[in-house]
């Protein structure tokens, strides 16, 4: 498989957000997507998921009834599909593009969109990988910054960019022919509708397409804008979902330390630390600036310690995360937004230096669990420590006690005895 030569118009897209300035919309999206693109970069297998596969077929005799894998899709219909990132769905939507395609016909037949730049050149990359052993069909980059000139008419068979850019191609500048896409994919369905602008591109391509399209579109969570935006791109669809993990910290001692500053925590940290042994720890901070200032704490008592922060390049946290994964630092502090999707089976203690609020200023539960599960995985009882510092985190944390009906034990860390035995 071969790809025209392509300008990357990086500064060009930079431009153009810096022009616009922070808009709350597109700060969220930038978290998912680079969350999304992190994910790809540090998965270096397939991943082993323990959820249940949720099959809901508009035809009970559908050949999707029994399927409970990507790799027993042969992607017959329409599909709306829910997937984790390492479970091989680029691969298996990958496959479905590539045996729809008829090599001697010049002109694009299968179209992905992705939410952005970064994760369609990903996508590419698969494509191309897989696209080896068909060496006669071609892929095109629909993405800003790849300038043809007018009236050029696209010879390669498989199309992949970002909505915007695959709307002007398709009306603006006719270089694709929707009427003759026989595959549609839109990936990463939750990044895209948090992006200003792309939902209403998404539909507009859409409905340029034949009625004999085949489409198929991906998400890793499915609330409900998310699915009635599905719904609306894909019409009659088999619907592949995971059943809702049962919410469980049974395997999770958890306990809370009262405290009045953030000097307070760091020296309840340093007794913990000092009182047993640890093998390794992901302390989550509410912000950089708190993160900074820990890892430096941290670094300075003599630990090894890495810190993500959202600044980071995708790239660089990958970098770290990959260190700390290999055992060169031994703990690890990061913000929220850099977290989701770290496994780690040494992982032995989370510290919450700051308890997860939404932002409302409510607990947020689902991270609390997506945080402190890190550490009850593998079949192995896990330790959570709660930093508490003023009657509002207090108020958190008896909340959030409240909803997993989980007592939190309070922990006084000037005893050490006290703190040995928490690790038994």
């Amino acid at each position: 498989m071969a790809t025209d030569s392509w300008a990357l118009a990086v500064d060009e897209q930079e431009a153009a957000a810096e022009s616009v300035g922070p808009d709350p919309f597109t700060v969220h999206t930038h978290d998912r997507a680079a969350q999304s693109l992190l994910n790809k970069l540090i998965r270096s297998n397939l991943v082993n998921t323990t959820n249940q596969v949720e099959v809901l077929q508009r035809d009970p005799n559908s050949p999707l009834y029994s399927v409970r894998s990507f790799e027993e899709l042969r992607f017959p219909q329409n599909l709306i599909a829910q997937s984790q990132s390492g479970t091989g769905k680029t691969a298996a939507f990958v496959l479905a593009m590539l045996s729809h395609v008829d090599p001697a016909n010049r002109w694009p037949q299968c179209l992905c969109v992705s939410p952005t730049y970064e994760l369609a050149l990903q996508t590419g990359k698969v494509i191309e990988q897989m696209g080896k052993f068909y060496p006669e069909v071609k892929l095109m980059y629909a993405i800003r910054g790849n300038k043809l000139d007018r009236g050029v008419k696209l010879q390669e068979q498989i199309v992949i960019g970002t909505p915007g850019t695959v709307l002007d191609w398709c009306s603006k500048l006719r270089f694709i022919d929707p009427k003759k896409i026989k595959v549609f994919v839109l990936d990463e369905a939750d990044v895209m509708i948090a992006t200003q602008g792309h939902q209403d591109q998404s539909i507009r391509i859409q409905r340029m397409l034949p009625k004999n399209c085949q489409m198929l579109l991906f998400s890793a969570t499915f609330e409900e804008s998310v699915w009635n935006f599905a719904k609306r791109i894909v019409p009659e669809p088999n619907i592949i979902k995971l059943k809702r993990e049962e919410e469980t910290l049974d395997t999770i001692k958890q306990y809370y330390v009262n405290c009045n500053c953030k000097e307070e925590k760091f020296q309840a940290l340093c007794n913990i630390y000092g009182a047993i042994t640890i093998a390794q720890a992901m302390i989550f901070c509410h912000t950089r600036k708190t993160a900074g200032w820990l890892a430096a704490e941290l670094s300075r008592e003599g630990h090894q310690v890495a810190l993500l922060s959202g600044e980071m390049m995708v790239e660089q946290r990958a970098a770290v995360i990959e260190r700390f994964r290999d055992g060169k630092e031994k703990v690890l502090v990061t913000t929220n937004v850099c977290a989701r999707g770290i496994d780690v089976e040494q992982v032995s203690v989370v510290i919450n230096f700051d308890l997860p609020v939404d932002k409302d200023g409510n607990p947020d539960n689902e991270t609390y669990l997506h945080r402190i599960g890190r550490t009850g995985r593998f079949g192995k009882r896990g330790l959570a420590i709660n930093m508490v510092d003023s009657k509002a985190s207090m108020n958190i944390l008896n909340r959030i006690q409240e909803h997993f009906n989980k007592k939190i034990e309070k922990l006084d860390t000037d005893d050490l005895d006290e703190i040995e035995k928490i690790a038994n």
